[in-house]
């Protein structure tokens, strides 16, 4: 069903779907960390991308991330939209900072 309502959100122009990582609760050494001292999430995928922005002459420039990358978030921005109790963002391509693999 998520996928479903999912599927009905298609970005425009030059805006990404994005879904954070979730935060680690955890230490390396097995300490459970408060919610609280959790720091803002900044890795994320990318659930879906518009066409790329539009240009005078009517063509697209095509977007430098696809479905499926994983890029580095600027701290603050997007647009926070909410399927089913999961939290998603909608950034311009140009807020992206990094692709990495």
């Amino acid at each position: 069903m998520a996928s479903s309502a999912l599927k009905r959100i298609i970005p425009l122009f030059d805006r990404v779907l994005v879904e954070r990582f979730a935060a680690e609760t955890k230490s390396k050494g097995g300490i459970h960390i408060p919610e609280k001292a959790l720091g803002k999430v900044l890795n994320a995928t990318v659930i879906a991308a518009g066409k790329g922005l539009k240009q005078k002459d009517g063509t697209h420039v095509p977007m430098s991330v696809q479905n499926g990358d994983k890029v580095l978030l600027p701290e603050y921005g997007g647009t926070k939209v909410e399927i089913n109790d999961k939290e998603y963002f909608i950034f311009k391509e140009a807020d992206i900072l990094a692709k990495w693999e």
